[in-house]
């Protein structure tokens, strides 16, 4: 899996607003620190990702998966083994599905994120908190354990002729 830690140039992009073309426009998530330091940048080449991580108490995996819809990041699902301290369905939010291994699948939640920024206080080695997509595999406690982060989607602009194209 790759790991991204170069920094990009950030003027050719637009940060979080839907554009009539988003689903022309190329996505990419920027892990940083409060400093604004980049730790990650991710491509979102199926505009997906996920948030794995082991619970603190009970250790098993969490996958907090999201989704962009029209240049919007949406809490997609939440796979849980048990219902563990912090953990759970809530009504109204979402569908709760067994999984085959006696755990939890919570699907349709499609709750946005707010201003497509996710904030995390990343656990240590441990939790293992790993932005996760269909190409790469980055473990931001590897080096930010006990850091206040900031995940954001950014949009980059579509080309003018892509609308076009799509039709």
């Amino acid at each position: 899996m790759k790991q991204y830690l170069a920094p990009i140039a950030l003027s050719a992009l637009l940060h979080g607003t839907a554009t009539a073309a988003a689903d022309c426009a190329t996505q990419h998530l920027e892990a940083r620190r409060s400093d604004q330091s980049l730790l990650a940048y991710v491509p979102l080449p199926d505009k997906r990702w996920c948030m794995h991580w082991h619970h603190s108490v009970a250790g098993f995996l969490v996958q907090d998966c999201y989704k962009t819809d029209r240049g919007e990041l949406l809490l997609f699902s939440s796979h849980q083994p048990d219902f563990a301290a912090g953990l759970g369905h809530f009504p109204g939010r979402g569908v709760q599905h067994s999984d085959t291994s006696g755990g939890y699948l919570i699907e349709e939640i499609n709750e946005p994120v707010t201003d497509n920024n996710y904030w995390i206080r990343i656990g240590s080695n441990k939790v293992s908190h790993r932005i996760v997509t269909v190409d790469d595999d980055f473990n931001l406690s590897a080096v930010a354990a006990g850091e206040l982060v900031n995940i954001r989607l950014v949009v980059s602009q579509a080309q003018p002729d892509c609308s076009e194209s799509k039709q």
